[in-house]
C-alpha cells in the first residue's frame, strides 16, 4: 500500500528533476567564448621594438599622438565554457559572451585558426595599404609600405593601418597630439566595415590613454554600451570620412561625427 504524501512533500519531490537538470546544466560545457579586453598597440610607433609602419621610396614626416590599434582576448576554442561561467560574465561590464563560432569560425584546430587569423591579418594589411595609397593618389610602385604587428591576427586593424600610412605621408596631422583609438575593416576603396567586440576595445581603448574612439557607423549603439568615461566616439563609413573627421579635431574647424 502506498501511502500518501503531503502537498510539501509532493513539491520537494517534483522539484528533484528540475534541481538535477540545472545542476548538470551548470556543469556541462556550453558552445561559447568569454572575451574581455586586450592590447592596444600605436600604429604610428614601434610594437616590440619594432616599428609598425615603415615606409621607403617616399618621404615621410614627424608624427605627433598616438593612433591606437585594439584588440580583444577570448577564451580558447578548446575552452569548456559552464553555465556558471556564462551568467558570471553576462553581468560583468568588463567580459562579453559570444558564440565560438563567431569567435573561431575557421573551426577548433589551433593551427588552423593561427592559419586563418594571419591570413585575414595579411589581407587586411594589404588592403589597407592599397587605401591608404589610393587616398594619397600615391602609386604602388613607387612607394613601399611595410606593416608588422606582432601576435595580433584578423582584419579589424584595417582602418588604424591606413590611418597610421596617411599621416606618416600627407602633409598636417592628423592626431593634433592626442591618443586616438579605433576600430574597423577596411577596403582596397576605403570603405570601412563593422567588426566584433567595440564595447570591450572601448574599454581598452580608454585603458591606454585614448579620448577618442573612430567606430564603424553601424555599430555606434554598441560602443556607447558601457562606454568609459573620457572617451569620445566618432562614426565612420569610409577612410576619407575618418580623415575629416580626424583633421577637424586637430584643428578645431569643421564638423565632427558623433554617435
Amino acid at each position: 500500500m502506498l501511502s500518501r504524501l503531503t502537498r510539501h512533500q509532493v513539491l520537494a519531490v517534483c522539484a528533484l528533476p528540475v534541481v538535477a537538470l540545472f545542476a548538470v546544466a551548470g556543469l556541462a560545457p556550453l558552445p561559447f567564448s568569454v572575451a574581455k579586453p586586450g592590447m592596444t598597440a600605436d600604429v604610428l610607433g614601434k610594437n616590440r621594438g619594432t616599428p609598425v609602419i615603415t615606409v621607403s621610396g617616399a618621404p615621410t614626416r614627424k608624427t605627433s599622438g598616438q593612433l591606437r590599434m585594439t584588440t580583444i582576448v577570448a577564451t580558447g576554442p578548446e575552452t569548456r565554457i559552464s553555465l556558471g561561467e556564462v551568467i558570471g560574465a553576462w553581468f560583468a561590464t568588463d567580459r562579453a559572451v559570444m558564440p565560438r563560432d563567431a569567435v573561431y569560425p575557421s573551426g577548433d584546430d589551433p593551427g588552423e585558426i593561427e592559419r586563418y587569423n594571419t591570413a585575414q591579418m595579411k589581407e587586411s594589411q594589404d588592403d589597407a595599404v592599397s587605401a591608404a595609397l589610393g587616398y594619397l593618389k600615391l602609386d604602388p610602385e613607387d612607394v613601399d609600405v611595410k606593416l608588422r604587428l606582432a601576435d595580433v591576427g584578423g582584419p579589424s586593424a584595417g582602418l588604424l593601418f591606413s590611418l597610421g600610412i596617411i599621416d606618416k605621408l600627407d602633409a598636417g596631422d592628423l592626431t593634433g597630439g592626442r591618443t586616438i583609438a579605433g576600430t574597423g575593416t577596411i577596403t582596397p576603396g576605403g570603405e570601412v566595415g563593422a567588426v566584433g567586440g567595440v564595447p570591450l576595445k572601448t574599454q581598452a581603448a580608454r585603458r591606454d590613454g585614448a579620448t577618442v574612439f573612430l567606430v564603424p557607423r553601424a555599430e555606434c549603439a554598441d560602443a556607447a554600451t558601457e562606454l568609459p568615461k573620457g572617451l569620445r566616439l566618432v562614426p565612420v563609413t569610409t577612410l576619407k570620412g575618418a580623415v575629416d573627421a580626424l583633421r577637424a579635431l586637430a584643428g578645431g574647424k569643421g564638423e565632427v561625427p558623433h554617435c
